[in-house]
């Protein structure tokens, strides 16, 4: 499930067994994005702790979907799946999610929603052409420099996750597959499939 050799669950000791330790009683398995970080678990701690530090300065909802613009930007799948998922429990039923995955700007989102989307989406993409008017542009849907900041970092610690788990092959957990309605799995499957069990 990766392009290289993991350590196994069976052989994991100290940090690593205790975050697989962890995911296996949060959610029955161990992610794959984890297994990933297996040689370093070190920095997967880190990055959670990273990641942490942002969100908790965020709305939460504002941070799902700053994640969702970051991630499709990317065409990562497994961020795509994981913080649909999130959004999904908490914050939109499967119609709205879709139509969010496919194209935000028309998906009728509060315009603050779709700035913040559309910020995050270029902050990924190219943020050497992030401008003063892009910024302004938060400023005039009432988010301060502390806000606007924290969506630059939402996007920038995204890059990260997305960037490692794709480079190192590691695919979607099989349970996307299982536990999300065929349209909208598909609207979020932007890039790597889903793994095969």
């Amino acid at each position: 499930m990766t392009f290289i050799k993991i350590v196994p669950e069976d052989q994991a000791s100290g940090l690593l067994a205790e975050l697989y330790d962890e995911e296996r009683a949060d959610d029955g398995y161990v992610w794959n994005g984890t297994k990933a970080f297996s040689h370093r678990p070190e920095v997967r701690a880190g990055w959670d702790r990273f990641m942490g530090s942002i969100s908790a300065n965020m709305d939460h909802r504002r941070y799902e979907l700053a994640t969702l613009a970051a991630a499709r930007r990317l065409r990562s799948s497994y961020c795509m799946l994981a913080h649909g998922s999130v959004v999904l429990d908490r914050y939109m039923a499967p119609d709205e999610l879709r139509a969010v995955a496919t194209d935000h700007r028309h998906a009728g989102l509060d315009p603050v929603d779709v700035a913040v989307m559309d910020f995050a989406e270029k902050v990924t993409g190219d943020a050497t052409g992030v401008t003063q008017e892009d910024v302004d542009r938060l400023r005039e849907h009432g988010l301060s420099d502390a806000d606007i900041t924290d969506v630059v970092f939402a996007a920038a610690g995204r890059c990260f996750m997305s960037k490692v788990v794709d480079a190192l092959g590691a695919l979607p957990d099989h349970a996307y597959a299982e536990r999300l309605e065929p349209e909208l799995r598909e609207a979020l499957t932007v890039g790597r499939p889903i793994s095969p069990r």
